[in-house]
C-alpha cells in the first residue's frame, strides 16, 4: 500500500492565530510536526496542505514538501481531500499541525488496522487516549469519543460521555486525537457529503462519517504530546521539549 501523510495546516486559527507559526525550541510549530512526521519512515511522501504563502514558505525554504489549497475549507479533511485528489495513494493519514510531538508508534499501530483480510473492511480509523483528570473530562475543549465491543466509534462529543449517572461503575473516558487514517475514496466521499446536523452541533468533523453510516476503528495510544491550540498550550509545549532534551 502506498502511504502518505497530509499536514492540513491554517495560518488564521480562530482560538490562537498564526499558532503554527509561533516559535517552540529553535523552530516553528509547524515544522516541529512535519519534521517529526518524515522521521516516523512510516511515509512515502509527507506534504504540508495550507492556504497560506507564510506557512508555504515555511516548509519549502526549510527543505520540506508543501501543497498550497485552493479553496476554503471547513475541516482539515476537507483541505486534505482537495489536495490529495491528484495524489496516487491507497492510504491517507492526516496529522493535525498543531501536534508537534508525532511519534512513529502511535501512526505505526494506526496504520497496521488496515493490513490483511481485516483490514480491507476498515475504511476510516483514528487514534484516542484515556482522560484521567475530571477536568479535562469536564472541559468542552477535550473530544470524548465512545467505542463498541471492536473498538469503532459509537459518539464522539465535547460533552462529558457517557453520562455517568451509575456513581458506583469505573468508566474510561476517552479523548479523541484528531490523527486520521483514510482510504483515499473514502475520503473523497466525505468532501462530496454537506455538514451534518451533528458536526454543525458538535464542531466535530468525524461526525460526518457516522452520520453517513461510515465506521471509524479506534485505536488506543499513550499521550502524545501537547497539542498546539491556545498560547498557554505553548508553555506546556516548551517544558515538554526541554523535558525530552534532559532525557
Amino acid at each position: 500500500m502506498k502511504k502518505v501523510a497530509l499536514i492540513p495546516a491554517r495560518y488564521a486559527a480562530t482560538r490562537f492565530p498564526a499558532k503554527l507559526m509561533q516559535t517552540l525550541g529553535n523552530k516553528s510549530v509547524i515544522r516541529h510536526t512535519y519534521d517529526n512526521t518524515v522521521a516516523t519512515g512510516l511515509f512515502d511522501q509527507v506534504f504540508v496542505v495550507t492556504d497560506s504563502d507564510i506557512i508555504f514558505d515555511e516548509i519549502v525554504n526549510n527543505g520540506g514538501e508543501a501543497v498550497m489549497s485552493q479553496k476554503e475549507h471547513r475541516t482539515g479533511s476537507d483541505r486534505i481531500a482537495e489536495a490529495v485528489a491528484g495524489i496516487d495513494v491507497d492510504i491517507v493519514v492526516n496529522v493535525q499541525g498543531d501536534e508537534p510531538f508525532v511519534q512513529k508508534a502511535p501512526l505505526e499501530k494506526l496504520l497496521q488496522v488496515f493490513e490483511g483480510e481485516a483490514g480491507q473492511k476498515v475504511h476510516v480509523a483514528s487514534l484516542m487516549q484515556v482522560l484521567k483528570r475530571q477536568s479535562l473530562i469536564n472541559d468542552p475543549n477535550y473530544v470524548k469519543v465512545v467505542v463498541d465491543k471492536q473498538m469503532n466509534a459509537l459518539y464522539f462529543s465535547r460533552s462529558v460521555v457517557p453520562y455517568p449517572r451509575n456513581k458506583d461503575l469505573l468508566i474510561n473516558y476517552y479523548e479523541h486525537i484528531g490523527v486520521y487514517a483514510f482510504r483515499k475514496e473514502v475520503l473523497a466521499e466525505f468532501a462530496t457529503w454537506p455538514i451534518s446536523n451533528l458536526e454543525s452541533a458538535e464542531n466535530i468533523e468525524c461526525l460526518r462519517y457516522l452520520e453517513n453510516g461510515v465506521s471509524i476503528r479506534m485505536i488506543t495510544t499513550e499521550y502524545m504530546g501537547v497539542e498546539i491550540d491556545m498560547p498557554e498550550d505553548l508553555q506546556k509545549a516548551e517544558a515538554l521539549l526541554a523535558e525530552q532534551k534532559v532525557q
